[in-house]
């Protein structure tokens, strides 16, 4: 897709490299489009506090959407397959066919995540910015307690406020012992950091 970016015929000028005209920018703004459109939806504002109603009520309803999909015959022979793909197969089900299932899911849901994500960050990212959001996502689902075979919507809220509030703080509080401004570099060592340990964790068999 990064070679597609460049070659195909776009011609909205507030979307290709101003310098030829053709191909599309690394990133884009989603201004006069979609910006903040979940975010601005029923917002509450206190003080000098916003709270995004419409962004939270999306994805409750996503995640309200997921448990009952795993509630249901097809969802619990997700879950099995997950667990113990062998038992699975001796039950009966047909673990090819659901982990193909699995797999598109994942990837729709994960379209959804970018595009709600890029409404409130103002800007769609293209080429190579996409690849840097499945780490930390998945580094953060398993911080929050999920293991390599299962995983709840739980984990998926600890996991993030855990994720966000370590690499948020971090920068503030090393900047504050070492006196110099490294907060980028901070971020990136902690974020990489929680990545390693996330990915390398080793859960107990239950």
């Amino acid at each position: 897709m990064c070679i597609m970016w460049l070659l195909l015929p776009y011609s909205n000028p507030q979307m290709v490299w101003g310098y030829k005209g053709t191909g599309l920018r690394t990133t884009i703004s989603t201004e006069g489009y979609y910006l903040h459109i979940l975010s601005d939806f029923l917002k509450i504002k206190i003080g000098n506090l916003e709270i995004p109603t419409g962004a939270l009520l999306f994805f409750a309803f996503f995640a309200f959407l997921m448990w009952a999909f795993l509630h249901t015959k097809t969802g619990t022979a997700m879950t099995a397959v997950g667990s113990n793909p062998t038992f699975a197969k001796a039950s009966g089900i047909n673990v090819d066919r659901t982990r193909t299932l699995s797999v598109i899911m994942s990837t729709v849901l994960g379209g959804i995540g970018i595009l709600a994500y890029q409404q409130a960050f103002g800007f769609i990212q293209l080429y190579m910015g996409p690849f840097y959001m499945a780490l930390p996502a998945v580094s953060a689902i398993l911080i929050g307690g999920a293991s390599v075979n299962k995983a709840s919507i739980p984990n998926v809220i600890i996991g993030t406020l855990l994720f966000q509030g370590i690499v948020t703080m971090t920068p503030s509080v090393m900047n504050s012992l070492i006196h110099t401004d490294m907060s980028e570099v901070i971020r990136i060592i902690a974020s990489n950091g929680m990545i390693l340990y996330a990915l390398t964790r080793k859960s107990e068999a239950k």
